[in-house]
């Protein structure tokens, strides 16, 4: 009997590979392939709605590229893996559902050849790609040397592989895995809450504070010296692709750095409570109208919630986020007392009128989230 889909689960692994010259030579032609067809089907599909009101489907689109492989003019496409390009087209089809749907970023547009971010998936086919001890294989590509550090359960069943160079020129696999679900849901025992603090991370219910780094803010000075020296190179000159690659390698150490740091984090929590509450605030427009967008990003709050929730997930326990416009900072966590004036940010301390109790601001609104949580039903939906 077929699993259902609320049985099974997806969970993607990423490595780095070290792929030989020859290997480089046709991942990059692979790249600039699946940039072309993406490209290439954006505008017929824009041309036919422009000029006609006609909608090309994700069928037409891939039957008109199978018969356009076939033309000696464009026979560069048969040397890279067919999959990859019948998977920019589903790219492109998604983009497309995601602007009718409201749900992406607007309107799909075209990818640039300038862009040091490259990637391309492909699927799993009749074993078309095998993981190894050492290796990978990927079609075109035979046998690719991969570092792979964690091991893959033997249940696991391979569905995609996204292959990606970063613009440090690093290259990388995500490979996604497919299995069964086995997590049971766990009693609710321990209890935390967790208020977001632009400088800290956050202030929990216990009074404690992470002590977060600030990787970006300690790189600044660094980066803005070397992005100096790459803004006064010249345009295509061999030296400023270096100090572009130089650039991008600071860059990649400070995001490494906040992501090992937030993963051993969260594993942390989520190893020692049960359930977590937190607030469901909209950090991009937090940066935005507040004009904190460095401070919002080096922290990196949307990351370690992502990292929380799943971690939680995975051993049966819960992420629960309170609505944002819950006064978690204007109400007293003892005796009650709301005051109705919004507290400006830079008060960060506070006495309550009724009970005369001293309040951290932070801590105080940790404990109210924590409170919301232990005196609600949680829904298992949230």
């Amino acid at each position: 009997m077929p699993k259902k889909n609320d049985d099974l689960g997806h969970k993607a692994y990423v490595f780095r590979i070290y792929p030989s010259s020859e290997q480089k030579a046709l991942l990059t032609k692979t790249f600039g392939c699946v940039r072309w067809v993406y490209n290439h089907w954006l505008y017929i599909r824009r041309t036919a709605y422009t000029d006609n009101k006609e909608s090309v489907s994700y069928n037409k689109c891939s039957q008109q590229l199978t018969d356009i492989k076939k033309a000696e003019e464009y026979s560069f496409l048969k040397e890279v893996d067919s999959i990859a390009l019948q998977q920019a087209l589903r790219h492109l089809d998604e983009a497309f559902q995601s602007f009718f749907t409201l749900q992406g970023n607007g309107y799909p547009r075209y990818k640039s050849k300038k862009e040091n971010d490259r990637s391309y998936t492909t699927n799993c086919v009749n074993g078309n790609i095998e993981l190894s001890n050492r290796y990978i294989k990927l079609p075109k590509m035979g046998k690719v040397k991969i570092k792979q550090h964690r091991k893959v359960p033997d249940s696991y069943i391979l569905k995609y592989v996204t292959v990606k160079q970063t613009p440090a020129g690093k290259y990388y696999v995500s490979i996604l895995f497919e299995y069964e679900k086995q997590v049971q849901s766990k009693e609710l025992l321990s209890f935390l809450g967790l208020d977001y603090s632009m400088h800290e991370l956050y202030k929990d219910s216990n009074g404690n504070e992470p002590a977060y780094p600030r990787y970006y803010r300690s790189a600044e000075k660094k980066l803005a010296k070397e992005q100096r020296k790459l803004s006064h190179m010249q345009k295509g000159s061999s030296n400023r692709n270096k100090q572009r690659i130089k650039v991008a390698k600071l860059h990649e150490k400070v995001a490494g750095q906040r992501k090992d740091f937030l993963h051993k984090l969260s594993r942390q929590i989520s190893n020692a409570y049960d359930c977590i509450c937190i607030e469901g605030l909209n950090m991009k427009a937090m940066s935005r109208s507040l004009h904190f967008g460095k401070s919002v990003s080096d922290n990196g709050w949307g990351m370690f919630t992502a990292f929380l929730k799943y971690k939680l997930e995975e051993q049966g326990k819960r992420l629960i986020r309170v609505d944002k416009f819950f006064a978690s900072s204007q109400t007293c966590s003892v005796c009650g007392y709301k005051n109705n004036a919004t507290k400006d940010l830079s008060i960060r301390e506070w006495d309550c009128p009724e009970c005369g109790t001293h309040h951290d601001r932070d801590v105080n609104a940790a404990i109210n989230i924590r409170n919301c949580l232990l005196y609600t039903s949680p829904s298992p939906r949230d």
